[in-house]
């Protein structure tokens, strides 16, 4: 019984394609006792296109192994993105990591992705193609990144904010 749920388990990851982009790649180095101990860092983002984004860093002693560790914990911090029938945010946002802040607002049909850097790359990944996206402060991409996802996380639905307020969602179109 255990065996057969754990290879459904296994086909549904298989299922579910996350799609990964490396940000940065970072030689680091630790001071120890006999000298510098050299690693990489990566800063990985994974997403479906579909609305699922996750950013993740890894550390390693080579270059394949951090971006591995990255990919895993990129998985493990997904978040779901609200997204509307243009494949925009329903409302702007703002979002802030470390010393990056990150200001979102959505776009009309047509218009695409015009974000820099890191935030590009996790708009992208997480299916947003229309989108205004501008970093404020800090240009540091781990930073940025975190802001990005930080933002996509605030975002909520029409029917998200009816259901708190305990109103139809015909009542907040009300001008």
């Amino acid at each position: 019984m255990a065996t057969g749920r754990r290879k459904a388990n296994r086909t549904k990851e298989k299922e579910t394609t996350f799609q990964e982009r490396v940000i940065q790649i970072r030689r680091v180095s630790k001071v120890v006792k006999g000298g510098k101990k050299l690693s990489f860092r990566a800063i990985v983002a994974v997403g479906n296109e579909r609305g699922q984004v996750g950013i993740g860093v890894g550390k390693a002693g080579d270059v394949i192994g951090a971006v591995k560790k990255g990919v895993a914990d990129g998985k493990k911090h997904l978040i779901d993105v609200p997204l509307t029938k243009s494949n925009s945010i329903p409302h702007p946002t703002n979002g802030t990591g470390g010393g990056a802040k990150v200001l979102m607002r959505p776009a009309a049909p047509g218009t695409g992705v015009i974000a820099g850097g890191a935030v590009r790359t996790v708009l992208e990944l997480a299916g947003v193609r229309n989108i205004l996206a501008k970093q404020l402060g800090s240009n540091n991409p781990l930073n940025n990144a975190r802001a990005a996802v930080n933002a996509l996380a605030t975002l909520r639905t029409f029917a998200e904010v009816a259901e708190e307020r305990g109103i139809p969602v015909e009542k907040l179109y009300i001008v």
